[in-house]
């Protein structure tokens, strides 16, 4: 399989975090899941006799089954290659009721991340069975062209953020020539960081708004590849040098430097209320204390003193003091 830089988002995004797909999925098809609903992530690796079906999200959310694929074209063969997809997973997901069996298709969609006046609002083919009777299969797509940026905010639909970007391929040289193009490019950008920002840190998903923020500009650094220029101005406006620091390895350190702090804090706590549960108080308040240094820093674009603090416990207590954390 041809994987693109669209793919490999997009599937980073599904695998890693998968509730980005609910409102999606309730934009689609019309449902009301809660952000915080069950996904069970289903295996999108399917045999067959003539070799393997690979999906790009297979989703199951109470007893229904979600299918999303992204695509970068408007290929005109995608009703037949969904089709195929999803015959391969309603066969993997049958249900044996005696000597019948009940298969079921997965309700799916496509992403267009490119589409033009010819791409359809729903992907459709004829399917005549043995006895004659014909039955539609028709599916919805969705295109990016059709978002906003204040739509994709209004309709948490963050997911599609990375792919925002797409609008501007073919105003690259345009972008890099005209200073005032350009300029209005970025502010569109810095509303983009500080809605998403405000969106996150507030409700204490700063984790995510970094990730979020490293795939934007994954795809923006593709598509103007050949425009350095314009590759740096988005990069700066969407955090810089925050894109190099993956959350995990944020969040690792911050309990290491935690349970270090924790443990001093939990030897003097401990004498009054006892050695392990003080090391635990204490460990717990030098992560947060912590997460919320880094967190500020992050919003106030102190990118290079994230690393500083990690490792220079003075730096850090003078930068607790100066937010009176």
């Amino acid at each position: 399989m041809n994987n693109t830089i669209f793919d490999d988002v997009f599937r980073t995004m599904i695998e890693k975090m998968p509730y980005l797909a609910v409102p999606l999925i309730n934009e689609v098809f019309h449902t009301s899941y809660p952000e915080d609903v069950k996904i069970t992530q289903l295996r999108n690796e399917h045999q067959q006799e003539n070799g393997e079906v690979i999906t790009d999200s297979c989703l199951l959310i109470g007893k229904k089954m979600y299918h999303i694929e992204c695509q970068s074209t408007d290929d005109t063969t995608m009703a037949i290659r969904m089709i195929e997809y999803d015959f391969a997973i309603s066969i993997e997901h049958a249900e044996k009721q005696g000597r019948r069996y009940r298969i079921e298709f997965p309700k799916s969609c496509v992403l267009f991340l490119r589409s033009s006046e010819n791409t359809p609002d729903y992907l459709e083919a004829e399917v005549v069975f043995p006895d004659g009777k014909v039955h539609l299969y028709s599916i919805p797509t969705i295109k990016m062209a059709d978002y906003t940026k204040a739509s994709i905010f209004e309709k948490n639909l963050l997911m599609l953020l990375p792919f925002y970007i797409m609008r501007y391929e073919k105003k690259g040289h345009d972008l890099n020539e005209n200073p005032e193009l350009f300029q209005i490019l970025l502010n569109e950008y810095e509303e983009i960081r500080v809605n998403l920002e405000k969106e996150l840190s507030e409700t204490g998903k700063s984790e995510l708004y970094t990730d979020l923020t490293k795939l934007i500009v994954k795809i923006s650094d593709y598509i103007f590849r050949e425009e350095e220029a314009v590759r740096k101005g988005l990069g700066d406006i969407m955090g810089g040098k925050v894109l190099e620091l993956e959350s995990e390895r944020l969040k690792a350190e911050g309990q290491a430097i935690g349970r270090a702090e924790g443990q001093a804090i939990g030897r003097a706590e401990g004498q009054a209320i006892g050695r392990a549960e003080g090391q635990v108080i204490g460990q717990a308040q030098g992560e947060a204390r912590l997460g919320s240094l880094i967190n500020r820093l992050i919003q106030e674009q102190r990118i290079d003193e994230i690393q500083i603090v990690s490792t220079d416990s003075e730096r850090r207590e003078q930068l607790y003091k100066e937010y009176n954390l």
